[in-house]
């Protein structure tokens, strides 16, 4: 009965907002109201399916390339000192750094096409699931520890034997982030620079004051991000239950 919360949310939000419209008298152009965009998505269901094909394609590929380069350097940190060292602070650092501001130099770098948005959704997920995943790494309970040096487990062994078994719930929340920051990242590189995509269509539609087909695309997008998440979390739930300690 999860849903019926979210069912009751959305209901409540929608009352509110055909009331602010009703009565401000907002224009149409400002403030649509909920039948209208809903009446801009039915008509424009074939550009907008065209458009979230696109917006799909570089969020699924930004997840798959920025988890496993999450992946692998957390498991990197985790088994040197050296990286821990060296790497470490350098990806602090960028962080520090605003990320949306590295749109407008991938764009330069990458084209308008599909590299440059993938690239940024990358960069977006990269370090929370390397941050996430290298957590539960270097906080392997010491009682697994001790059991495997007690049985003379070797640096490798343990690593992937004991650590990484025990870091997988860590694994999963980084990933359950990803999945919410991965559409962000290729909506602001279609927002720099493209020709398709919900982003670049939101803000074609905002120029041309069609604010219903702005709002409908932002909606799709929402519908986007919340079937990924579930998703995300759904196949994480099973993944951790055949592969912790337990499972």
């Amino acid at each position: 009965m999860r849903w019926l919360g979210g069912v009751v949310a959305a209901a409540l939000a929608l009352g509110i907002w055909q009331a602010i419209v009703s009565l401000t008298d907002v224009p149409r152009f400002i403030l649509p109201s909920p039948a209208l965009v809903f009446e801009a998505w039915v008509t424009n269901r074939a550009l907008l399916a065209e458009h979230t094909l696109v917006t799909a394609i570089e969020i699924a590929l930004g997840l798959l390339i920025g988890a496993g380069l999450g992946v692998l350097t957390a498991l990197s940190l985790a088994s040197s000192e050296f990286a821990r060292v060296t790497v470490r602070p350098i990806l602090v650092f960028t962080q520090a750094l605003p990320v949306f501001a590295l749109a407008p130099i991938l764009t330069l770098w990458l084209g308008f096409g599909l590299g440059s948005k993938v690239a940024m959704a990358v960069l977006i997920i990269y370090f929370p699931v390397t941050s996430a995943f290298f957590d539960g790494l270097m906080r392997t309970p010491k009682g697994y520890l001790d059991l495997a040096q007690t049985m003379g487990a070797g640096k490798w062994q343990t690593l992937w034997r004991i650590r990484v078994p025990a870091a997988l719930p860590s694994l999963g929340s980084g990933l359950r982030l990803a999945a919410v920051y991965a559409p962000i990242g290729a909506v602001i590189g279609e927002w720099v620079g493209a020709s398709r995509g919900l982003g670049y269509l939101m803000l074609l539609a905002n120029g041309r004051a069609k604010t219903d087909l702005m709002f409908a695309a932002l909606f799709t997008l929402g519908l986007l991000s919340i079937v990924l998440y579930v998703a995300m979390n759904r196949l994480t739930i099973y993944w951790l239950g055949r592969h912790t300690p337990g499972g």
